[in-house]
């Protein structure tokens, strides 16, 4: 009976470390680096991981969509953390850099258009209004200069840097090029420091994801977009889920086949898709459908596997 018990026991030990597939004395370290937007939900997903793999160190860096790819295609990190989808640029540093990847879908999001909450005079914007504010050279200076009915105050801009991935999205998605916009604004690869300014400044406008708009409600206003169909849509998880709202976007995790062949590495990607709509959910994001879930980890299992008979 003693030894039953004893083996019962070591069965449901044995059940317990591998709970995600591998031993909960796992050891090592994985690296994630890249987009602000994508950063609440890969720390939160960290914090969690590392709670049930204390002996596994996870770094969460922040330097923009960019700046992440910029270090993922010279293999520095294992996953880069991305609001776009890699470039045909980086996509040929990483293939002469020998470096196979995965791309995986972990959220959705919208691009929030905020101004400080005091601003009661700007009930929406058009896409034509934005770019004719956010182009190069553009004549924009005042709050009148875009709607004569407005106060003749000068507008203080706040957005994100060249590095970030939402800089290059809403640029594309305004301007219609990336990467095109004036440059005479407050930049930052970091969205607190927009919020910050935004939230200071009465007359500014800024951009940034927008979980950072359901974090700082109480001192920013966020406002509705009409897109190319004219249509008015404010950003909600419903109009953001789906794609109403004119600056809608996939949130994405690009993992290191490599890498991913690492116990420690394989083990945080399968549990961050398995937490990512609950995760994504608690940080303002809206979560994917279940089914795509599936579909994805299924993805990631099926690049692995390939990687590892490709040696």
């Amino acid at each position: 009976m003693k030894v039953q018990n004893l083996l019962l026991g070591a069965a449901l030990l044995s059940s317990t470390h591998l709970a995600w597939g591998v031993d909960k004395s796992l050891k090592g370290e994985v690296k994630l680096d890249g987009s602000s937007t994508v950063f609440p939900i890969a720390e939160a997903a960290a914090e969690e991981f590392q709670k049930e793999y204390p002996n596994v160190r996870v770094t969460v860096g922040l330097s923009g969509t960019g700046g992440g790819f910029k270090k993922f295609v010279t293999g520095d990190i294992d996953i880069s953390n991305a609001s776009r989808k890699i470039k045909d640029e980086e996509a040929k540093k990483a293939s002469d850099g020998k470096i196979k990847y995965v791309e995986l879908p972990i959220a959705n999001d919208g691009i929030a258009v905020v101004v400080n909450k005091s601003n009661t005079f700007v009930k929406n914007l058009s896409l034509d209004q934005l770019k004719s504010l956010w182009e190069p050279g553009s004549k924009v200076k005042t709050w009148k200069d875009l709607d004569a009915s407005w106060p003749a105050e000068p507008i203080k801009l706040y957005g994100p840097g060249s590095d970030s991935g939402t800089f290059d999205f809403f640029t594309e998605h305004v301007m219609g090029t990336a990467r095109l916009s004036r440059n005479d604004y407050v930049a930052s690869e970091d969205d607190n420091v927009i919020v910050t300014g935004v939230s200071k400044d009465k007359n500014a406008l800024g951009y940034f994801g927008f979980a950072y708009y359901v974090e700082n409600k109480g001192a920013l206003r966020d406002i509705p977009l009409a897109g190319k169909d004219k249509v008015v849509v404010e950003p909600n998880p419903q109009t953001i889920e789906l794609g109403t709202y004119a600056l809608s976007r996939p949130l994405l995790l690009y993992v290191n086949l490599k890498s991913a062949e690492k116990p420690e590495v394989k083990a945080f990607v399968e549990f961050f898709l398995k937490k990512a709509g609950k995760l994504s959910k608690e940080v303002g994001y809206v979560p994917l459908k279940e089914a795509i879930y599936t579909e994805t980890q299924k993805k990631f299992q099926a690049a692995v596997s390939g990687a590892k008979q490709s040696h």
